[in-house]
């Protein structure tokens, strides 16, 4: 399944109200006729999630740059490093959401004393990333990939797409 992450909607879901940057929300993924659908809450709206939601999450309503783009939340893209777990084909992604979430500090490296470092290594030699989350209380092991699979045809265009919304999406 490809998973497509969408911005939050300009307004509320229960009262209609337009949302400010900045604002603290509620979205909601929900089931309905063969789709997922996003909702968005005011969070003073929110009452719970909606019936057949997936999941739900707080948030706040992004601010927008000059030129209309929006960067993804980091726990869309912690989701998005659990959904791509265990894809070898989507290693490349993966390991460059890890390190975009370490560069927002959502995540940090974990380093192990005494692990057999021969255990900690994939494929082609280089070394796993283990990365702890706070927030998410969990560890993930991401494969490091070389520069040349980072720099496949078609990498840079799906990492732009989950990074940004709007014009560079």
């Amino acid at each position: 399944m490809e998973l497509k992450l969408h911005r939050p909607h300009a307004a509320c879901a229960q009262t209609g109200r337009p949302f400010v940057a900045g604002e603290p929300l509620v979205s909601a993924l929900v089931r309905s006729e063969g789709r997922l659908d996003r909702c968005d809450y005011a969070a003073e709206s929110w009452v719970g999630p909606p019936a057949n939601a997936l999941a739900w999450w707080r948030s706040t309503y992004p601010t927008t740059t000059s030129d209309g783009t929006t960067l993804a939340p980091a726990d869309v893209l912690l989701d998005v490093l659990e959904e791509l777990e265990g894809r070898e084909a989507d290693a490349a992604l993966r390991y460059l959401v890890a390190l975009e979430l370490v560069r927002r500090r959502a995540v940090r490296f974990v380093d192990r004393q005494g692990d057999d470092q021969d255990d900690r290594r994939v494929g082609d030699g280089e070394p796993d990333l283990i990365l702890a989350c706070r927030k998410r209380d969990r560890e993930y092991r991401v494969r490091a990939v070389s520069a040349q699979e980072a720099m496949s045809p078609g990498v840079e265009e799906r990492l732009t797409a989950l990074l940004w919304s709007g014009g560079a999406a």
